[in-house]
C-alpha cells in the first residue's frame, strides 16, 4: 500500500503561480510511475501529466503543456506540479496518483490515489 497528501492547493490570481506536493508513504515510491488528475464542478476527472519511476519521461494534457511541470524526488517521497501562467480554467481538485505497471493518462491504470487539494484561480 501506498499512501499519498497533496498539498500546496489555494487561491491564486490568473497568471500566478502555484506549486502542488504529494507526499508518499509505505511503499517505495521510486517503484511507482506517478500522475496528476483534476476533477472540476461538473466535469469528470482528467489526466495533467505524469511522470516515470526514475523521472526520466514526462508527459502532459496538451491543455496544460508549457505552464505546467511535473517532476519528482525519490529521495524525499515526494512529486511535485509546478503550475505557471494560471488560468480561471484550471480551478480544480487536484490528485496525484502512482501506478505500480502503467505510465498512462488513463486514470483506472493508476492503484492508489491521495485526497485531492483545491486549486482556485479567480479571474
Amino acid at each position: 500500500q501506498v499512501q499519498l497528501v497533496e498539498s500546496g492547493g489555494g487561491l491564486v490570481q490568473a497568471g500566478g503561480s502555484l506549486r502542488l506536493s504529494c507526499a508518499a508513504s509505505g511503499r517505495t515510491f521510486s517503484r511507482y510511475n506517478m500522475a496528476w488528475f483534476r476533477q472540476a464542478p461538473g466535469k469528470e476527472r482528467e489526466f495533467v501529466a505524469a511522470i516515470t519511476r526514475s523521472g526520466g519521461s514526462t508527459m502532459y494534457a496538451d491543455s496544460v503543456k508549457g505552464r505546467f511541470t511535473i517532476s519528482r524526488d525519490n529521495a524525499k517521497n515526494t512529486g511535485y506540479l509546478q503550475m505557471n501562467s494560471l488560468k480561471s480554467e484550471d480551478t480544480a481538485v487536484y490528485y496525484c496518483a502512482v501506478s505500480g505497471s502503467y505510465y498512462t493518462k488513463i486514470s483506472a491504470d493508476y492503484d492508489y490515489w491521495g485526497q485531492g487539494t483545491q486549486v482556485t484561480v479567480s479571474s
